[in-house]
């Protein structure tokens, strides 16, 4: 079975780093909402879209999403 994407962001979680991937991660380790145990597109999507204010643009979920499948899919 496939981690969650929330386990996979994790893993890039550098509370200093300025790169958009380690704020992402920093960022939803902070939101308690988060869906932690999904592996689906549409509904982690949703609920960035909804919730993830802290993102400046989906892009960075989407990118983020791609190494994850790249990942996972291994």
């Amino acid at each position: 079975m496939a981690k969650s994407f929330y386990h996979f962001l994790m893993r890039y979680r550098n509370p200093g780093a300025k790169d958009e991937l380690a704020k992402f991660a920093h960022d939803a380790f902070h939101d308690h909402g988060f869906p932690k145990s999904s592996t689906d597109y549409d509904e982690l999507s949703r609920y960035l879209e909804m919730n993830g204010d802290y993102l400046p643009s989906m892009t960075t979920f989407d990118r983020a999403w791609e190494l994850y499948k790249e990942i996972e899919d291994k």
